[in-house]
């Protein structure tokens, strides 16, 4: 991977580096067959726990690592560079701890992060429903509450992690219609009535697990509560806001991968008695390609930034993810196109590049979605 980088602090510069021997010597070399077997590496995600690479952004004082989002989106590119499912499951983990450590009480935090945080709990975000999709204000999924505990009701949908996390963030109607009636649960996923359902048949990322989960009046303490009632929709959009970024990262990283994979290959390639890569019109293609991957880089670390400055980012962050998933597409599409026929078959990664590439486009909200946020702050 051959990426100038500016990092903040020599600690930054450690970690990256620690990130690309682990991803090297775990990730790599099991990607492809447990990608094919469609099996979930849960091991590996605990070594990357102990390894502190599973609360980066997240204080230290809860077991976080305190990093910076510009740091920790540059580890998420070089664990996609290697696998993206892994890659994605460090970021959906990192979002589903985004609730307690932004509005959890301290007693919450102090009691739950650090094991959330330290590779032992794998977390899940479960906010979209089958008919709902990308519409949360309006989630059916419902809590009574009775006295010291609510009980819930309903079906959710597309949740990553689905039958292998511990804990999940059940975001469901606590009160009347509309976004002011929605509440934010956390819940153990041991709790009687939490019932993953068969995993999703998709087309790329085959060892990341992705099911319904049916709520069947499973009864929660209230003091599983994350914020105030009514503060579910806003804990989120915020939270969104942060996932978004880990994708545009994921999105980087695939496409990085996409392009060098390439780019050695038109080196070594020959036709007509000279390397393709010699060939104009392939050799613009691949330039294309470097640049789509340099701007996306470029507009998720300024989105990266204003997230650490403190600043709003919330656009900056549909921007990012918008622009680097859909030049993950482009970028590994072409990527197949300079391969030619063996682009198409398994025997080199890009084929599975370009499938995993359009999950991008659709996860953390549809990237028509991120227009709407886009549009929305131009009309101010």
């Amino acid at each position: 991977m051959r990426v100038e980088r500016v990092l903040p602090t020599e600690e930054a510069g450690a970690l990256l580096e620690l990130t690309r021997e682990l991803a090297e010597r775990e990730l790599a070399p099991r990607a492809a067959e447990y990608e094919q077997r469609g099996e979930f590496p849960r091991d590996l995600l605990r070594l990357l726990g102990r390894s502190g690479l599973l609360g980066l952004p997240y204080p230290e004082e809860y077991g976080g690592g305190g990093q910076p989002y510009e740091v920790y989106l540059q580890v998420i590119e070089e664990l996609a560079y290697r696998w993206l499912a892994v890659a994605e499951a460090v970021s959906v983990h990192t979002l589903a701890c985004y609730p307690l450590a932004r509005y959890g009480t301290d007693v919450q935090r102090k009691r739950r992060l650090p094991d959330m945080l330290g590779g032992e709990l794998l977390g899940a975000l479960c906010l979209s429903e089958p008919q709902g999709g990308s519409d949360a204000a309006n989630l059916t999924t419902r809590a009574v509450r009775d006295r010291e505990h609510y009980t819930i009701s309903g079906t959710k949908a597309w949740i990553t992690h689905a039958g292998h996390a511990d804990f999940y963030n059940v975001f469901c109607r606590t009160g009347g219609p509309g976004r002011s009636g929605v509440s934010c649960l956390l819940v153990d996923a041991d709790t009687a009535g939490v019932l993953p359902q068969a995993r999703e048949r998709t087309m790329g990322l085959r060892s990341s697990p992705v099911a319904q989960i049916v709520f069947d009046d499973a009864r929660v303490p209230a003091d599983r509560l994350v914020g105030e009632e009514g503060r579910g929709f806003e804990i989120a959009m915020a939270a969104l806001d942060a996932g978004r970024l880990g994708i545009a990262a994921c999105a980087v990283g695939l496409a990085q991968a996409a392009l060098d994979h390439a780019t050695a290959y038109a080196r070594e390639r020959e036709q007509f008695g000279t390397p393709i890569i010699e060939m104009q019109g392939l050799s613009f293609l691949l330039a294309d390609m470097a640049t789509q991957v340099s701007a996306a880089r470029a507009l998720t670390l300024d989105a990266a930034r204003l997230a650490d400055a403190g600043r709003p980012y919330r656009v900056a962050a549909a921007k990012a993810k918008l622009f680097a998933s859909d030049a993950a597409m482009r970028v590994t599409t072409d990527a197949v196109q300079v391969l030619g026929g063996y682009g198409y078959v398994t025997d080199h990664p890009v084929e599975r590049y370009m499938r995993e590439a359009k999950a991008l486009q659709i996860v953390e909200g549809t990237n028509q979605i991120q227009r709407v946020v886009i549009a929305r702050s131009l009309r101010g």
